[in-house]
């Protein structure tokens, strides 16, 4: 890193710092004028920040007694910036959280328990599996502000010319990928070595890294084995493209993908802005989307993903009750309405699918897939768990080990995140 970069990002961080206005600073005027409250937004700068800074303003013009310091935070520094600021007290008042960060904040102390306030009073609106999503020992610590979850995304024209629908089981998808090779020349799936994406393959199974409730380590289960065997197959193959290992993988991926160059991936909502900016789908009505395959259980489930609005424990009064009432305008149905309709990301909850928001082919898609979403155990290491995986998937796809020993890897890493669980 070249010298100048870093003291910008040092001098980055100190001004997040600065900006959060947490526990210790009386932000509120004293002489009765309008308190102060600090949002960090964790979405995309380019593609979604600019529809939550004009929110902010429409929240302010409605509400004189309130001011929005808004702060842009990237979502890989995001976890541990505010790790560390509330630590020292000096969180922001409102954070976009990451569902898997939720339990682990909650546990902490860092977030203000939500039930029966403000943020709150419209709680039978939401999805029931998004507000479990966000409580931590019988208590809700965020509103479900954004969620998402993996489909298989297809390209319609190829699947038509191949003879094909989309695929209910996974060995559906292995023949679906043969028949577009052979009538189209384009393979029909590549898969992902994240662990994020194989984990439809360990639900499809009735598996999962570790049983939460039995405090017990599955990653190396027979069920897990078997689900991670299957992923393993669907990376060769007719019409099966091989396993991508570089750093550069999902930029591969998502690119074939947009261009024609496969016809099917396994895929988050978050990229329907991104599909629609590709040569294959200038026309929009080109986009299948559809339930990931299921597994030998004969039942198909895909992680659930999103983010939480929550507000900081350590705020003074004021700031934390001007913080629900932002929360509250922030996740209401036409706030909602209107991020999906700028940012086409999927609304928590029901009244804000309205017919102009499942106009688009992308939301409307994936709204019909969200009951196959698996909501995350409220372990606060669960997200963590993701991390060995995400080392040993590529080693085992690429062939550098084999799937016993990558898993043997993965289970004795996954032991030192969550040392009280047995195997």
């Amino acid at each position: 890193m070249r010298r100048g970069i870093a003291a910008t990002a040092l001098m980055a961080t100190l001004a997040l710092t600065a900006t959060a206005c947490g526990g210790d600073d009386d932000s509120g005027d004293s002489a009765g004028g309008p308190v102060t409250l600090t949002w960090w937004d964790t979405s995309n700068a380019t593609n979604e920040a600019p529809t939550y800074q004009a929110l902010v303003k429409e929240f302010e013009a409605a509400h004189q007694d309130i001011k929005v310091e808004y702060v842009n935070v990237p979502f890989d520094q995001a976890q541990n910036k505010f790790d560390t600021a509330a630590g020292s007290r000096g969180a922001p008042d409102v954070l976009r959280s990451e569902v898997g960060w939720t339990p682990a904040f909650a546990k902490k102390g860092y977030f203000l328990p939500l039930d029966g306030t403000e943020a709150l009073a419209e709680q039978d609106a939401f999805q029931s599996s998004l507000i479990e999503q966000a409580r931590y020992e019988g208590k809700t610590y965020g509103v479900p502000f954004t969620t998402d979850t993996l489909a298989l995304v297809y390209n319609k024209e190829l699947f038509a010319k191949a003879g094909v629908e989309a695929p209910r089981t996974w060995d559906d998808l292995k023949k679906a990928a043969a028949a577009v090779k052979d009538e189209t020349g384009v393979d029909g799936y590549w898969g992902s070595t994240q662990a994020y994406y194989a984990q439809s393959f360990l639900h499809g199974e009735g598996a999962d890294t570790v049983d939460a409730d039995a405090k017990k380590i599955t990653v190396a289960s027979p069920a897990a084995k078997k689900a991670y065997g299957t992923w393993l197959s669907l990376f060769e193959g007719k019409g099966l493209h091989k396993a991508d290992t570089t750093a550069d993988a999902y930029a591969h991926i998502q690119d074939a993908f947009v261009n024609g160059r496969v016809a099917a991936i396994i895929q988050g909502p978050w990229e329907i802005t991104n599909f629609y900016q590709g040569s294959a789908f200038e026309d929009r009505q080109n986009l299948g989307i559809a339930t990931v395959p299921a597994g030998s259980t004969g039942t198909a489930g895909a992680p659930t993903g999103g983010h939480n609005l929550s507000v900081y424990a350590g705020s003074d009064e004021a700031r934390q009750k001007a913080a629900l009432t932002f929360v509250n305008f922030m996740t209401s149905a036409k706030s909602q309405e209107t991020i999906a309709l700028k940012n086409s990301t999927l609304p928590t909850r029901d009244d804000a699918y309205t017919a102009q928001v499942k106009a688009d082919p992308g939301i409307a898609g994936y709204q019909g897939v969200l009951a196959a979403a698996r909501p995350r155990p409220a372990l606060p290491e669960y997200s963590s768990l993701w991390g060995p995986l995400d080392d040993e998937l590529p080693k085992i796809a690429g062939g550098r080990v084999s799937l016993d020993e990558g898993l043997s890897t993965a289970e004795t890493a996954i032991a030192k995140l969550v040392p009280d669980f047995g195997k």
